[in-house]
């Protein structure tokens, strides 16, 4: 049986990013899970997915003398496991692991793009991250991009030739009908509320979502998401209001977010940027509406008009305008979500993800 390794830098990729994927692969090939050292984790996966997993540290940020002491680590890893296929998912992990197989002599060695962040960085940074990804691509056999919103920026970033079509219809994962469907939930016709999933910080529209949110009225707002003030900072004024705004409530990281989302009218995503985020299909499946704006990834599973509202990022107006549209027309919402349930089902059902990517491993190997 053929061998794959799964590489990401940190192991809650794995786990929530290729959640059930992991398993479903290991059926027709022995697959291996690498990340950064985290045992709890670790097990996690290899009890749910049925597969080893091994631990090896990789940086998320750039560190030129632990980023070489990874690269040795992968090189000398795939040298004694010998695998046919490398996969890689996250952008460092992807870098290293690609340039470590490729060295190795893995025959085929794959990244898949989840997003691209060089776009959105300026001057030196920017021309930094940009050469990483084209040395990611160099070093790959295949590149496969999340999502069309990525494949067009790669064409003209990376080697044309490596580039696969998008899989299915985008998505690394699907998503799982059973486990996100419809709840029922008793009207509250006096307040609607809003549900936000992902990482709470500036890049996510949080500071967008404050202004519109603060205008409203008769609503509530859960977020749902871990801080990560190191890396992208919230203002103080919007952390203030996250601590004690009215109407609106923090509840950090959970692993499942469906009582939230079923609790929910609506879900709002003002991102500025994504490659092919998960929680909107997710709500989707759950029959709610979205507002989300019109970028790469959102627009290529939100349907506007139908399934629910998209708006230009960092336009607080347009997002005022659509959660206050939303939040007064309840035959809307119940429209668009019914409808988002249905182009969820027939587009990103987590089967139909795992048969495309099995089918581009045999293809391949």
């Amino acid at each position: 049986m053929k061998k794959i390794m799964r590489v990401a830098a940190a192991p809650i990729s794995l786990d929530i990013l290729l959640r059930g994927q992991l398993r479903f692969l290991n059926n027709y090939y022995e697959v291996v899970g690498v990340a950064s050292p985290d045992k709890d984790m670790h097990k996690k996966i290899s009890d749910r997915e049925q597969i080893r997993t091994i631990e090896l540290r990789i940086e998320r940020r750039i560190s030129p003398f632990r980023d070489l002491i990874a690269l040795i680590n992968l090189y000398m890893l795939f040298r004694k496991e010998k695998p046919y296929i490398v996969h890689s998912l996250t952008p460092k992990a992807g870098l290293l692991s690609m340039v470590a197989a490729r060295f190795a002599r893995v025959p085929v060695r794959i990244h898949t793009f989840t997003g691209l962040i060089f776009p959105w960085e300026k001057g030196y940074m920017s021309k930094l991250l940009e050469t990483m990804d084209r040395l990611t691509c160099i070093a790959a056999t295949y590149v496969i991009p999340e999502g069309e919103g990525i494949r067009k920026k790669l064409i003209n970033n990376c080697k044309a030739y490596k580039l696969s079509n998008v899989l299915a219809n985008g998505n690394i994962n699907g998503v799982d009908l059973e486990y996100f469907k419809p709840a029922f939930k008793e009207s509250d016709n006096t307040v609607t509320r809003f549900v936000f999933v992902g990482r709470i910080v500036r890049d996510k529209g949080i500071e967008e979502l404050k202004e519109a949110f603060q205008r409203l009225d008769n609503a509530e707002l859960i977020l749902v998401g871990p801080f990560e003030q190191e890396l992208n900072p919230l203002s103080d004024s919007c952390m203030e209001w996250i601590r004690q705004g009215n109407g609106v409530i923090s509840v950090g990281f959970k692993d499942d977010i469906r009582p939230y989302l079923a609790d929910a009218d609506v879900f709002v995503f003002p991102s500025h940027r994504e490659g092919f985020p998960n929680t909107p299909i997710q709500a989707g499946a759950m029959g709610l509406p979205s507002i989300a704006t019109n970028i790469c990834g959102c627009n290529e599973i939100i349907i506007n008009g139908v399934t629910g509202l998209l708006i230009e990022p960092h336009n607080i107006d347009q997002l005022y305008e659509a959660m206050k549209l939303l939040a007064e027309d309840a035959t809307l919402r119940k429209k668009m979500g019914m409808n988002a349930r249905v182009h969820i089902a027939e587009k990103f059902s987590q089967q139909n993800v795992w048969n495309a990517l099995l089918q581009f491993y045999q293809n391949v190997s």
